[in-house]
């Protein structure tokens, strides 16, 4: 036994890291008569996908019944969803695309292993690795048009590498990964290293060359793609996600799946979401005729900003951030600061409803001629 004047940790060092990452603020108290528009949290303004609302209405006399044990009706959904393009066996659900990022983590990093990011990038990665006591190899993004620096990354790998994250369109620089770019950075990686592609927005890209993961997944590449309920669908408050990959690293990853994990409210409005194509057309047709409105709204004050594949746009303000988001918050919008995100300087701001953003265009408009 060990002496007892000797004191024992009981505690994970690394369960003891403290997060950077802080996620979007609520909307704040304000007078009835004040409207706040909210442009911080990358949130679908038009609302939620009306057939899961619908079938939400349905399922609340049932909730003192247990939902499905396994998300196998989710998944089957899924392979209709996607044309059969996969089985439903190659695809798995989860309570938001960040759970299925925290289970990839726990599936494949521990201490004394390593993962790749490329900042600026969604700071979560992070998190998730560290808690697993796995080193995070930052490659940032290159240039003033955030590229991958695909030689970097392959320079970056060493038998210790166990994830690269990939995030296309990318939070919060609103960049993509072109389909070119990502095949070679795939073929030419080691067989120790499992792809995660991030493209939970991936309905709001318009650039001709852009690729998902899925070719990747049907070469048999390790390849796990993550996506999410919460954005196009505008089901953020009920945390669904789901990812699909080959059939060797889903059923891996899959070992770590609880029962009943998905709630029964959650999992039946996920499934009517799918087939919602009138909303989906309408949200990103409203995203694509936005963006394009706010531009040359942009341009005219002369705001340092980058065309987005996303649903939001990533800005450099002439001010810190912190100040640019109390004053725009005086002008009714909010936005978000992502210096935690590894962007310095910059905001990211949500493309809204025209009346949003036009109430956004009256703020920056207000704010620059006060700077």
């Amino acid at each position: 036994m060990p002496n007892s004047k000797e004191e024992i940790s009981i505690f994970k060092p690394y369960l003891t890291v403290k997060s950077d990452y802080v996620g979007g603020k609520p909307k704040p108290a304000t007078a009835p008569n004040q409207k706040i528009y909210k442009l911080s949290s990358n949130e679908n303004l038009l609302g939620s996908s009306p057939k899961a609302i619908a079938v939400i209405r349905e399922k609340l006399l049932s909730l003192n019944e247990y939902p499905s044990p396994t998300d196998a009706r989710l998944c089957e959904a899924l392979a209709t969803f996607y044309k059969g393009e996969l089985p439903a066996t190659q695809f798995m659900g989860a309570n938001s695309g960040s759970e299925l990022l925290e289970m990839i983590a726990r599936a494949f990093l521990d201490v004394d292993l390593e993962c790749i990011i490329s900042s600026p990038t969604f700071m979560p990665y992070c998190l998730f690795a560290e808690k697993q006591g796995a080193k995070v190899v930052d490659v940032p993004l290159k240039g003033d048009q955030f590229d991958l620096d695909v030689e970097g990354i392959l320079a970056a790998i060493t038998p210790r590498t166990r994830l690269l994250f990939l995030t296309t369109p990318n939070n919060p620089t609103g960049s993509y990964l072109p389909a070119a770019t990502m095949k070679k950075l795939i073929e030419a990686l080691p067989s120790h290293v499992v792809t995660v592609v991030d493209e939970v927005y991936y309905q709001f890209t318009d650039a001709a060359d852009y690729s998902t993961a899925m070719p990747f997944v049907k070469a048999g590449k390790r390849v796990i793609a993550i996506n999410s309920f919460s954005k196009a669908y505008g089901l953020a408050g009920l945390r669904v996600g789901y990812a699909y990959s080959t059939p060797e690293l889903i059923s891996y990853v899959k070992q770590l799946h609880r029962p009943f994990l998905l709630n029964s409210l959650s999992l039946a409005a996920a499934i009517a979401a799918l087939e919602d194509v009138d909303f989906i057309t309408q949200t990103v047709e409203l995203i694509q005729t936005e963006k394009w409105f706010l531009y040359p709204q942009l341009d005219e004050l002369k705001i340092k900003y980058w065309p987005t594949q996303g649903n939001f746009f990533l800005m450099r303000p002439p001010v810190s951030p912190p100040v640019f988001e109390a004053k725009m918050l005086e002008q009714g919008v909010m936005v978000r600061p992502v210096e935690n995100f590894g962007a310095k300087g910059c905001i990211r701001i949500t493309i809204g409803t025209r009346e949003a953003n036009e109430a956004l265009v009256r703020g920056l408009r207000t704010v620059y001629t006060t700077l």
